[in-house]
């Protein structure tokens, strides 16, 4: 079992080691989505082409965390084990596929969002979940995601953010 706890599905499935966080690895999960996100930013991209990549980064993501997550549930021996996190790594690159270029204020408001739409759950996000293996643990966080990229939306035309 040792093994497999060090392999590379597990090392991708817990966001490069942010799910072993002793305190709400999910939130630090989050976190290294964010930090994607911002890594991206930092190109010259326009606001379409920089949408164009986050969604590519995202369709990546989730590939490869369907695969590293229903890996590292066998790793653990439990369904969904906290140490995952690959999926609000995705939930978050999806918050912002369509305000990339928001201000600092909107990354904290998706970010915030976010975290409460994966909490919550709302339908179908915990249906979702009942997939088998990586597919439910990928699969009820991009339902948070959109979810938190349409709330994301609508506060920025309800305050006029760009």
């Amino acid at each position: 079992m040792a093994k497999e706890l060090r392999s590379l599905s597990v090392w991708i499935a817990t966001g490069l080691g942010a799910g072993y966080f002793p305190v709400a690895p999910g939130t630090a999960g989050s976190v290294v989505g964010l930090a994607l996100v911002l890594a991206l930013r930092q190109t010259s991209l326009g606001s379409a082409g920089l949408g164009i990549s986050l969604a590519a980064m995202a369709a990546v993501v989730f590939a490869v965390g369907v695969w590293s997550a229903g890996k590292a549930e066998k790793a653990f021996g439990r369904v969904d084990p906290g140490q995952v996190v690959i999926d609000e790594v995705l939930g978050q690159i999806i918050t912002f596929i369509a305000t990339p270029r928001i201000p600092w204020f909107g990354l904290i408001a998706g970010f915030i969002l976010f975290r409460v739409f994966d909490i919550v759950k709302p339908f179908p996000a915990r249906r979702a979940e009942r997939f088998p293996g990586g597919w439910g643990i990928m699969l009820d966080d991009v339902v948070a995601g959109l979810y938190s990229l349409i709330a994301l939306v609508i506060l920025g035309r309800m305050i006029k953010i760009k």
